[in-house]
């Protein structure tokens, strides 16, 4: 097994009396790819935003994050700053808000290395156009003059890798990467993922509200419900033995190729909001009789007596 880059230990993120993230352990190893889905409110997002020190004051985090056995929680912001980046890279969820609109792609990439590198602004572009290159954006020099508005929503998410990529970081944190792209360049970007991991071997925590992409991509997947883990193991295991009646609820809302339904499975309700949940709410609360039934589905499995 690979050394352990990130270790999430005990994380809550509380909003006032209650929790948003709720006691979320997991690790991540050096060139693993770590899945993690779940309906929207389920937490992932908080969970990364935690991570790179980007909460809002509203928000209180306890627990460790210890990145190469440093805990990142109570980190003074400058200190903070040289591990954003350099240690850990985040891919945001849409690119044509988190770029600058009034900045060209090339200077905003640029930027990583003028603060992290204290490189002159010649080479700092020089960097840039070869982080482009890097991420197959075609004519990059060129592109580099470009402002965000004017490439497509797959080259800008190409720009947003970039920029994470720039500094050479050993976690690259992608919260929806492929999110309001067409089946072809999501493709492309899962593809490009995947051969950063091989060259670099970085680290990858996958965020996705898409069961197909995430079984494409990742090594392990992480499946969490109302800011809590409800179940982590090999992507083969999740896909094929689900134990958690919320992973098996989830897996049957995927469309089967060669399987003649009127209407797909959906799960019943939604995630309460926090003030909403108690002290204790599980997803047997939101769907006792679906909790009931996949845990004998689950039972059965395991006993043999029922096949996948």
């Amino acid at each position: 097994m690979s050394e352990v880059i990130l270790d999430i230990r005990n994380m809550n993120v509380a909003l006032g009396p209650h929790l948003a993230v709720k006691d979320v352990n997991y690790q991540i190893h050096a060139g693993e790819i770590l899945g993690i889905v779940g309906e929207s409110g389920c937490g992932k997002s908080l969970t990364s935003l935690a991570i790179m020190g980007l909460l809002d004051n509203k928000l209180n985090l306890s627990g460790e994050i210890l990145f190469q056995g440093e805990n990142l929680v109570g980190m003074s912001e400058a200190h903070y700053q040289r591990v954003r980046g350099e240690g850990i890279g985040m891919i945001f969820q849409e690119p044509m808000t988190a770029l600058n609109p009034v900045v060209t792609v090339g200077e905003q990439v640029a930027e990583m290395f003028l603060v992290h590198d204290n490189v002159s602004k010649a080479e700092a572009m020089n960097r840039a156009i070869e982080m482009l290159n890097q991420v197959h954006i075609p004519f990059a020099e060129k592109r580099a003059k470009a402002y965000p508005h004017e490439l497509s929503g797959g080259m800008r998410q190409r720009v947003m890798i970039a920029m994470a990529l720039a500094c050479k970081p050993k976690v690259l944190i992608a919260d929806e990467p492929t999110t309001a792209l067409d089946v072809t360049v999501q493709a492309q970007v899962l593809d490009l993922l995947e051969e950063l991991r091989e060259t670099t071997g970085t680290a990858i925590q996958f965020i996705s509200h898409s069961l197909g992409v995430v079984s494409q991509i990742s090594d392990r997947v992480m499946v969490m419900y109302a800011g809590q883990v409800v179940e982590l193991a090999d992507v083969n295991d999740i896909f094929d033995n689900p134990q958690h009646p919320y992973t098996q609820a989830l897996l049957d809302t995927i469309p089967r190729v060669g399987v003649d339904i009127e209407r797909l499975p959906a799960i019943p309700g939604s995630v309460p909001p926090l003030d909403q949940r108690g002290e204790n709410y599980t997803f047997r609360d939101r769907c006792p009789d679906l909790f009931n039934h996949y845990q004998q589905v689950a039972k059965e499995r395991n006993l043999g007596i029922r096949s996948k």
